[in-house]
C-alpha cells in the first residue's frame, strides 16, 4: 500500500506498507472479522481534502469498515509510523502520530497497540481477519547519507583566473 491509500478485507489476506514519517492505522472488528489499513502522509485538518491527509483517510477507513458490517464500538486500532527521520526538519512524523492518537481517543475507538514515533522507517504487515501485525524496522538512512558525504574527496583547489562560467 502506498501513501494516500486504504484497503479493507473480510478474508485472510496480508496488507503491507512501508512508513517513515507517515502513519498507518490498522483497524478491525474481531466479531465481524473485517479489517483494513490506511497510510496517510499529513495529519490535516477538517477542511483538508484528499487521502494523503489523516482526517480524510481515517474517516474513509472507518466508514468502509462500517459498510462491511463492522460496529464502531468493537473497532480495534493499531497505529504505526510517525518517525522523525531527518534532524533539523519539522517533525511531521510526530504531528502525524499525535493526530492518530487524538483521532482514536476522540472517536472512542479501542487502542490495541502499535509503534509510533522513533527515528527509523518500518515495514508493516497486517492480517485484518486475525488482527495480527508485524513490524520490521528498516536500517537507518540518514546516517548512511551523511557518512557518504563525509567520505567524498575534498574539492580540489583551483586557481582563480577571473573567468566566469554561467550555466
Amino acid at each position: 500500500m502506498i501513501q494516500g491509500e486504504f484497503h479493507i478485507a473480510d478474508e485472510d489476506v496480508v496488507m503491507t506498507t512501508i512508513l517513515g514519517s507517515c502513519v498507518a492505522a490498522c483497524m478491525r472488528d474481531p466479531v465481524a472479522r473485517v479489517g483494513g489499513m490506511n497510510h496517510f502522509l499529513l495529519p490535516g485538518e477538517s477542511g483538508d481534502a484528499g487521502m494523503r491527509y489523516g482526517v480524510q483517510s481515517m474517516e474513509l477507513l472507518v466508514n468502509a469498515l462500517l459498510r462491511m458490517g463492522a460496529r464502531r464500538e468493537r473497532l480495534e486500532v493499531k497505529l504505526f509510523g510517525g518517525a522523525h527521520l531527518i534532524d533539523g526538519l519539522t517533525d511531521v512524523g510526530g504531528q502525524n502520530a499525535a493526530f492518530a492518537e487524538r483521532f482514536v481517543r476522540d472517536e472512542g475507538l479501542s487502542f490495541a497497540g502499535g509503534s509510533l514515533r522513533g527515528d527509523r522507517a518500518r515495514r508493516i504487515q497486517y492480517w485484518p481477519a486475525s488482527g495480527r501485525a508485524r513490524q520490521i524496522l528498516l536500517a537507518p538512512t540518514e546516517s548512511r547519507v551523511f557518512a557518504a558525504e563525509r567520505r567524498r574527496p575534498a574539492t580540489p583547489v583551483v586557481e582563480d583566473s577571473g573567468a566566469l562560467e554561467l550555466f
